[in-house]
């Protein structure tokens, strides 16, 4: 499993002339480092579309599990545990002066080894990323079916799952666009939409009022039920803090110069980024546990009906956002799988190597999201068991082990503490999740 294009340790063996002009043209062909030519405005409406997403919908309904104190508590502290471990990730980006590690599994590579960081990083983003492709598919298919729903009364049900074949329709086309500064446009549509269906998310629910009988208890009338229930919404919150996995990918879109190095203009888009993800996260979660207390959906616009042409503005606002996210976390991917197929199996770097793999794997996404759509499980067992690691301490252990902040120092209790809460949360998570899929399967019926 060899994937590496241009980071990972220094010590190599002597490359020839021919080696280098391969490795300089593959990385001219691969999407990540196609381009060179972003900017700060790029990064931050690339980083809110890789953030603001499914997840943030889902945030009223892990509320509901957590309840009020540690509900606040744990979105307050993943909001600033992630942008410190995101901030550690631009930093790291050229840690090595003269060198940029592009990918998250170079920067692996560097702070592990060779083989070690591959291993670490690559199998634990690569969960991520399919998985919140798989995700989006889910939510895309869900939310053309409540477009459907809400704007045809009396028309004949339609399966869910030729909903998810019509939002996958569009990404049989996309996707075959070169490079991650191509997808610029896709991208800012995005971003706009995901801040666009987040103020009405809240403000529909604000105009609603709280509702007479609104409960904030717990969900679940037994004990273990409800410890479960905690457990699963640590994931959610964790599934709504996706970023981390595409953010060196999204600074290898931007040049750089000995006196204008990528971290720059990066982190200022970072930051308003991070603003933007403040905006919509915390009115939609406080706001939407508010009004409908413990019978809130796992998706706040499903408990909305009312106004009607607003909720369906919603969520096409939220199928715009997914088409355009599933971009942002898909293209990693490609570049894994074109760089692997071009250094390992030996195939020729061309436009029909990239359109089969790239149909492949949106065909691929599809049939898993049709056959298996646990909206809310999904969630919660992605976020616990692969956002943890890359989100949360998986920076920090790199941090410690490049930058080697001195025993018992500010920084090294930092990076402690978000590794072991970030540990936890991957362990603790997912029990919570497999549980509420198990009991969601007993009653699923497949492609229905």
């Amino acid at each position: 499993m060899e994937i590496n294009n241009n980071g990972g340790d220094q010590q190599k063996p002597v490359e020839t002339t021919t080696d280098q002009v391969k490795k300089v043209d593959l990385n001219d062909w691969l999407p990540i480092t196609q381009s060179r030519k972003g900017n700060w405005w790029y990064s931050a409406f690339h980083n809110v579309t890789a953030m603001v997403g499914a997840g943030v919908l889902g945030l009223p309904y892990a509320m509901s599990q957590l309840g009020w104190g540690p509900g606040v508590a744990v979105i307050v502290l993943s909001w600033i545990i992630t942008l410190y471990t995101l901030w550690q990730m631009v930093e790291m980006h050229e840690v090595v002066p003269g060198k940029r590690f592009d990918r998250y599994h170079e920067l692996g590579q560097h702070a592990f080894g060779e083989k070690l960081g591959l291993w670490l990083v690559v199998p634990q983003q690569l969960m991520v990323e399919i998985g919140v492709n798989i995700v989006y598919m889910i939510t895309g298919g869900n939310s053309l079916k409540k477009i459907h729903d809400l704007a045809c009364h009396g028309c004949k049900p339609i399966k869910t799952t030729y909903f998810i074949m019509i939002f996958a329709s569009v990404h049989f086309f996309l996707p075959h666009l070169p490079s991650f500064n191509s997808i610029t446009l896709v991208s800012l549509a995005a971003a706009i939409m995901s801040l666009s269906y987040s103020t009405i998310a809240w403000v529909a629910s604000a105009h609603k009022g709280v509702l007479p009988d609104v409960s904030y208890g717990h969900r679940a009338s037994t004990t273990t039920g409800n410890v479960f229930n905690f457990l699963s919404a640590l994931g959610d919150v964790a599934f709504a803090f996706a970023g981390h996995n595409v953010v060196l990918e999204i600074q290898a879109t931007i040049p750089s110069t000995p006196d204008r190095p990528s971290k720059k203009p990066m982190w200022k888009g970072v930051v308003v980024a991070y603003l933007v993800v403040a905006l919509c996260y915390f009115p939609v979660a406080l706001v939407g546990y508010l009004v409908f207390g413990d019978s809130v959906q796992d998706n706040i616009l499903i408990s909305l009906n009312r106004p009607t042409w607003l909720i369906i503005a919603a969520n096409l606002f939220v199928v715009i956002h997914v088409i355009g996210s599933y971009q942002i976390f898909a293209m990693p991917v490609f570049d894994m799988l074109e760089s692997f197929l071009v250094k390992k199996i030996k195939f020729e770097p061309s436009r029909a190597l990239r359109f089969i793999t790239r149909t492949t794997y949106v065909a691929l996404t599809m049939f898993i999201a049709m056959t298996f759509p646990f909206f809310g499980g999904l969630l919660s067992f992605f976020g616990g068991f692969a956002f943890a690691p890359t989100t949360y301490y998986l920076p920090c252990i790199m941090w410690l082990a490049i930058k080697k902040p001195k025993r018992y120092s500010l920084s090294w209790f930092i990076n402690w503490i978000c590794i072991i809460i970030g540990v936890l949360l991957m362990v603790l998570a997912p029990i919570g999740a497999l549980r509420n899929i198990i009991l969601q399967a007993k009653t699923f019926k497949f492609y229905s």
